[in-house]
This record gives structure tokens, sequence and C-alpha cells, in this order.
């Protein structure tokens, strides 16, 4: 019985939508292509035999059409640029109103609302950066115990504290709670729990993050469970559909262990689909402008295509895509609205597949290789 492997490059986009301006973008967004411009090039040789280079220019990789795999630039039908609505939209949902976001921080009734939850009032309230508010207010949350409440140009509510100060089971349960209140108009897409440790100056944030999304509508995920087909999620996946249609589900620390895991999953699961998200691209290197990092990032993933490759069976398949981009080149540190690569091996063509219209080309490929296979 067949696999499908989708391996998310969190933020890996491709360039500019034409729309992108309208969503606060500067102009020339590029994720994969201006790393490697200011890097003077990227050894990318897996993924360019696969075609990225195809996609869009990049400097340093051959542009030539792949023969082992079909390529193509997706171009995003939902009005957003965040994890969810990308997501979302590679399951079938398309998203046409944009989730609220808080770019002068939450108004009053809503920090009420969590200061209920908590019982004392959180510091900061503000867009910020998740390391940058920690190492500012970190002492001031350790002294008092009063968590840090910021976002950022997403629709996020984030909520840092240490676990040394506030117990990781206080932490999830007051996001949950806030997860239940934050109804429309404040519907925001995530409530993160953002634990941290270590001393002032020194700060780390931890691997015991938490997602709480807005609970999606049916997606694929939930017609692949319906139909008895296994869904494995490693990394954010089963946060980001609320563990909705999901079989298994696995945590990981960073993109390297997310990789190991999903090579585990193939070694083990014999029909299904696994669905892997590298979200250190985005959360480490992305909204962190670090372009030596995100460039690093994207060979040591290269290195590990082969073995990816290398545990397909006849008749799966295998895909490389993004859920947005966020350019490590752009100004601030805002996600950007782009183009994401799709790179599918294992399918029945090869070579250019040009643009093409939606994120669901990703379910799509799911739906042929997995349900129509169950339905014959």
């Amino acid at each position: 019985m067949p696999r499908h492997v989708v391996v998310v490059i969190d933020s890996g986009g491709v360039g500019a939508l034409p729309d992108a301006a309208t969503f606060g973008d500067a102009p020339g967004a590029n994720t994969i292509a201006n790393t490697a411009r200011q890097l003077s090039g990227l050894n990318l040789p897996n993924l360019a035999r696969l075609g990225l280079g195809a996609i869009t220019p990049i400097r340093g990789i051959d542009a030539a059409p792949s023969r082992a795999a079909a390529h193509a630039r997706l171009q995003e039908k939902s009005l957003g640029k965040d994890t969810i609505t990308g997501h979302w939209e590679m399951a079938g949902v398309v998203t046409q109103s944009p989730f609220p976001t808080y770019p002068n921080g939450f108004p009053d009734d809503v920090v009420r609302m969590f200061t209920e939850i908590a019982g004392v009032a959180p510091l900061g309230n503000i867009a910020a950066s998740g390391t940058e508010i920690i190492a500012q207010l970190g002492p001031e949350h350790q002294r008092t115990g009063r968590p840090i409440l910021y976002t950022s140009a997403d629709s996020v509510f984030q909520v840092a504290a240490h676990e040394e100060t506030i117990p990781l089971a206080k932490l999830y349960a007051w996001c949950e709670a806030a997860r239940e209140r934050l109804v429309p108009p404040h519907d925001v897409n995530r409530v993160i729990a953002r634990p941290f440790t270590g001393t002032p100056g020194d700060y780390v944030r931890t691997a015991n993050r938490r997602d709480y999304a807005i609970a999606p509508p049916p997606t694929l995920l939930d017609r692949l469970s319906d139909a008895g087909i296994g869904v494995h999620a490693v990394g954010k996946i089963s946060d980001i559909y609320c563990g909705r249609g999901i079989t298994s589900s696995v945590r990981v620390t960073d993109n390297e262990d997310a990789l190991a895991r999903t090579l585990d999953l193939m070694a083990s699961v014999d029909h299904g689909l696994i669905f892997t998200n590298l979200n250190d691209f985005d959360s480490k290197y992305g909204h962190r402008r670090d372009v030596r990092g995100y460039g690093a990032a994207l060979e040591r993933l290269d290195q590990r295509v082969a073995s990816l490759l290398a545990g397909l069976r006849p008749g799966d398949r295998l895909v490389f895509t993004a859920d947005h981009g966020c350019d490590p080149t752009a100004p601030g540190s805002d996600h950007t609205r782009e183009y994401v690569p799709f790179i599918e091996v294992g399918g029945e063509k090869t070579g250019s597949l040009g643009t093409v219209m939606g994120l669901d080309a990703v379910g799509k490929s799911v739906e042929e290789a997995l349900l129509s296979v169950k339905a014959v």
C-alpha cells in the first residue's frame, strides 16, 4: 500500500505574490532566493536535482527542469500569510477573511479576560520579537510571577513564562482557557504557550512550546481518517489541526529531530500520510532575520533529502512545500506573502508545472495517492 510524505519547509517562500504590498510587504520578497543571493549561493544539489532552481532562480542552483520530480510554484488563494492559513489551504480549506491581528497590542477587554484567567495582570501586551521581549521582561516576570503577553504581525496570542516561575501545566492551562474565550471578533488563529529557561541575559526558549489553534472546518485529514487511512503528524502539525484526523503525533526539538522522526515513520508505517513541519526555518531564522542560519538550515535539509528518497517504496510519493514566506533579508520580523514551492516525487508527471493556483495542490496529491487507491 502507498505512503505519502509531505515535508513543509515552514516559511520557505519562492517569490512575492502579486498582492504582497496589500499585506504590508516591501517589494521583492523571496525567502529562498534572497537567502542564497545574500550568501553568494547555496549548496543544494539534491533539491536542485528535484527542480527547486527551476521554480525560482536561486544563486548556486541549477535552473534546469527536473526529470525526477514534478515542480511548481503555488499561489495561495486564502487571504493571509501565516501558518494556519497555509496549512489549512493545503488540506482544502480556503480562508476568505483574515484572522484578527493586533499591531498595537490587545484591547483592554482581552487583557482583562486574561488577567481573570491568570489571576494577575500580564506584562508586555505589545507586538514584539519573542526572544527580545523575554530578554527585556524576563527578570520582572520572574520577580513578580506575572506572565508575559505579546503578539506579532501574525494572528497570535502568545504567553511566555519561565518554567521555574510558572509550571508548564499552569502555563498550558492558562493558554487553553484563553483559547476557549478568544471568540469573534478576537478569534486569533493561534494561542501559543512560550516557555523559557535560563537566567537574566541568558534566557532560552524551550521545546515545550504548545500551539492552540482555532478549530478548522472539515479537512482532508478528516476524510483520510474517516476512510481508515492513518495520518502521522511530526512537529506542530497536530496542533495546527487541533488533533483532528490525526492518528499519531510526535513532538520534536528541531528540524533534525523532525527529519529523524519522519524517517522512523517511513521505516515503520506501511500505509498513510506522514505530515512533517520543519519549524526552525520560520521561528529560529526567518523571524529573527538570520540569513546565515536560514541558509545553513536549507543545506542541512538538502543533505537529508537522499535519505528521504531512499526510504520511499514503489507507489509512494514525497512532497516538499511551504506554508508562506518569511524572508530573512526583508525589513522587520514579519512573514512575507509569497508563492511556495511544490516538488513531488513519485507522481505521474515530472518537469515544470509552472504556476499552480492554490496550496491545495498538496492535498490533491495526497488524495490522488491515498484516497483514490482506497476507492479502487
